[in-house]
């Protein structure tokens, strides 16, 4: 597989009086590093996981390109340098975060992932990696994801929305309870019998100010990795199936417990990865996604059924993402100078740059 990666250097604000490179300079080997912002923590229960991913990215981008700045968000909100002391302001980060040239912000959860990073990385005209904060805000909310979906003729699994742990719940058992807008399966409760309904739905309410229970979708689960480059094509990584053995689902004590089994490339029929490619395209394009996303389905008797869409997903060598490209080939390093690239040239206006165009083979 051979991506084409655009190599685009930014020029901010800060540079508009520099003389412009001239074509030899250009090339990829050259050229000045690119000042990349990543950005881990988060101010919410997936804090940890925003760490490691944001320790992952800043450790694997090739030092020959890229020069790491990081920043994290501390779980009370407040900004930390790459020392991992406190801004003495938000405005102070802010400074800091201007002198870069593009941000990776790994913080996955809200607020973060919900497209608050994206949009402060707009307000401030800073070119970022991955979804919008419209794409972000659709993603991170499952109810309208699952609204979008079905407006694009992508089943989800039926169910109602409770905006209140006194809302009525009239279901046929068993039933999945899960937060309207927290990942990580973090709240996510299967229920069989009717007396652990409540405690679920009081649990879900913890995380998110509306609760979704949903009637069980039979299937595997498989997972697919969109990428879209420079040039605005979307390339699909190869399918993983989370083996779920006798488990009710992927819950978060699975995910970050080192216990997770998986297939990649999961065992498909060619119609059966033509159905779940075609819905995962319908629903990146659909909710304006940008950069990547990992879309969840079941995979039922009948077609796929739409889990959830992660603007944001787990981003280590070792996370689902980044293996379902390494079963193509493609290094982590190679992935992550993909998708900087192609938020450089999305975001770079053509008088503030130059590019060219070369090829990764794999």
């Amino acid at each position: 597989m051979a991506l084409e990666l655009a190599q685009t250097h930014h020029w901010g604000r800060k540079d508009l009086d520099r003389n412009m490179l001239n074509e030899e300079l250009c090339r990829p080997e050259q050229a000045d590093r690119i000042r990349v912002a990543v950005i881990g923590g988060g101010a919410n229960p997936e804090h940890n996981v925003g760490r490691i991913s944001a320790d992952a990215v800043a450790s694997a981008l090739d030092d020959q390109k890229f020069t790491a700045v990081p920043f994290t968000i501390a779980q009370d909100g407040t900004w930390l340098d790459a020392s991992s002391d406190p801004y003495p302001s938000f405005a102070a980060a802010i400074g800091d975060l201007e002198t870069c040239d593009v941000a990776f912000p790994a913080v996955h959860g809200a607020p973060g992932e919900d497209g608050t990073l994206a949009g402060l990385c707009e307000v401030a005209r800073i070119p970022y990696v991955g979804c919008s904060l419209a794409a972000g805000t659709f993603g991170m909310n499952k109810q309208v994801t699952k609204l979008i979906a079905n407006s694009l003729g992508v089943r989800t699994a039926p169910g109602i929305v409770l905006r209140s742990p006194a809302d009525a719940v009239d279901v046929q058992l068993p039933v999945v309870v899960k937060p309207a807008t927290a990942g990580s399966s973090l709240g996510v409760s299967f229920i069989r019998k009717e007396r652990q309904l409540a405690g679920a739905i009081e649990a879900a309410f913890k995380l998110s100010s509306e609760v979704l229970v949903e009637s069980v979708a039979t299937g595997r689960e498989i997972d697919i990795a969109v990428l879209e480059t420079a040039d605005g094509r979307l390339h699909m990584g190869s399918p993983l199936e989370v083996v779920l053995g006798d488990q009710l689902f992927f819950d978060n004590a699975t995910k970050y417990g080192g216990n997770s089994q998986s297939r990649c490339p999961a065992p498909l029929t060619d119609n059966e990865r033509d159905q779940l490619f075609d819905a995962a395209r319908r629903m990146f394009r659909g909710m304006g996604c940008a950069g990547l996303a990992r879309i969840d389905f079941f995979l039922t008797d009948t077609g796929p059924v739409l889990i959830e869409v992660n603007t944001m997903p787990g981003f280590t060598e070792h996370s689902q993402y980044a293996r379902m490209f390494g079963a193509q080939g493609i290094t982590f390093s190679q992935l992550l100078d993909a998708l900087i690239m192609a938020a450089l040239r999305r975001f770079t206006r053509p008088s503030e740059a130059r590019s060219v165009t070369f090829s990764v083979t794999v």
